[in-house]
């Protein structure tokens, strides 16, 4: 009998292969790499994002991302012919595992490094990969995905934004929202109908929007927590050259698809570190809080939530773990990504939730106030959690990709 090969990311296991027993254990060569994965994260890392706005986080974030490219860890998933490193799933994840654990910045880039450059290797002519691939490496160029409409928002193919070819380009008339750093982006990945009699899957194709012409406007939408990190996109005879249509004109559906399924297989590892890491702090929270005299860590109910969570976790650990091997074993992602989505939601939600009943009556208090007890730390993150169940995917469409794509459930409709 074989073994099955787990490897530990950043001290997680991951099933290599389905038999059995399990191997709990990194190979040389991927020890090897995490630590020089968290050797040069410790020589670099440049601090804590600065604070006074978004224009100031992006430029710190961009400058951040230009250092990571220059040392090769920009686009590791990247094949090198692309600039990037051709990193296996398996170093993928143990760096993006080393990055949340040590609490590095996110790339500027983040959309254009996760989805942009993924999806123009897998669908570009040899021209758009010249064109486009290294300033998104650089982040000289920043990415948005135009897919989301105001009446379009989880059905996709539902869209209105049409395109209508004019000559050797196509003209574009419509609206998208909650387009993440529409603000700043140059290019943005935009899905429209090009064939309003096919069938509405059918009638889509993929196109790179040039950002920075007068017919396309972005506006912020302002969050509860102050930021405009989301935009409405005003398109109004927006010109695009036939050229920059990815995967030809009516395949726009499974070019989305693409795009989809390496954003949420992106989301795992570097979710799974962020969750554990939250969980230390609102542990050290619990029993460094005082109530009745004693920790709050003491309470019966708060000790049952923290391990409630702390269940829940390494359940979405262990998913992650399927998950990356079904894409070992298919080569592209699949559906259960969302999965992991849709879990890291609920619990980061319910982290930050816990987090103000600890801190008491008086954590809604703004920092300055005589009876405040806390930082705004946790209230900042209670009030951009609330976006957590809605950007990336819904949690209600996320459940019906898992019941029918993973479960194979009857489809309701």
């Amino acid at each position: 009998m074989h073994k099955s090969r787990h490897v530990l990311l950043a001290g997680w296991p991951v099933a290599r292969y389905a038999d059995s027993p399990m191997d709990l254990s990194l190979s040389p060569s991927e020890t090897e790499f995490r630590d020089e994965v968290r050797t040069w994260l410790e020589e670099n890392h440049p601090g804590p994002e600065p604070g006074g706005g978004l224009e100031q986080v992006m430029a710190f974030r961009s400058e951040w991302q230009r250092k990571l490219h220059e040392a090769g860890w920009a686009g590791i998933s990247w094949p090198r012919e692309y600039g990037g490193r051709g990193a296996t799933l398996i170093e993928q994840a143990i760096f993006v595992g080393e990055a949340a654990r040590q609490e590095a910045p996110s790339p500027a880039n983040v959309l254009g490094l996760a989805m942009g450059g993924p999806v123009v290797i897998a669908h570009g002519s040899d021209e758009q990969k010249q064109r486009y691939l290294e300033p998104i490496l650089t982040a000289e160029e920043i990415w948005c995905q135009g897919f989301s409409e105001p009446e379009s928002g989880s059905d996709l193919a539902s869209l209105k934004t049409k395109a209508v070819k004019d000559g050797d380009e196509w003209v574009v008339t419509g609206q998208k929202v909650w387009t993440t750093f529409a603000q700043y982006a140059k290019w943005c990945m935009l899905v429209a109908r090009t064939d309003p009699e096919a069938p509405k899957h059918k009638g889509l194709t993929y196109f790179l929007l040039d950002m920075k012409q007068p017919a396309v406007e972005a506006k912020p939408l302002v969050q509860i927590t102050g930021e405009g990190e989301f935009n409405e996109v005003f398109i109004n005879e927006a010109r695009i050259p036939d050229e920059n249509v990815v995967g030809g004109v009516g395949n726009g559906w499974s070019v989305a698809i693409t795009t989809l399924m390496n954003e949420r297989a992106g989301l795992a590892f570097g979710a799974i570190a962020q969750i554990a890491n939250s969980i230390k702090r609102l542990t050290r929270l619990a029993r460094e809080t005082r109530v009745n005299g004693h920790s709050a860590a003491e309470e019966p109910q708060i000790r049952q939530a923290i391990a409630q969570l702390q269940i829940e976790a390494e359940t979405m650990r262990l998913n992650a773990y399927r998950g990356l091997t079904k894409t070992m074993q298919s080569g592209i992602p699949g559906p259960e990504g969302s999965l992991g989505k849709w879990q890291w939601a609920d619990i980061n939600q319910r982290i930050t939730e816990l987090a103000l009943e600890i801190e008491g009556a008086y954590a809604p208090l703004e920092r300055g106030s005589e009876h405040a007890v806390a930082d705004g730390t946790w209230q900042y993150g209670f009030l951009r959690s609330r976006a957590n169940s809605i950007e990336g995917g819904t949690t209600d469409i996320l459940r019906n990709i898992i019941a029918e794509r993973v479960l194979g459930l009857p489809r309701l409709r």
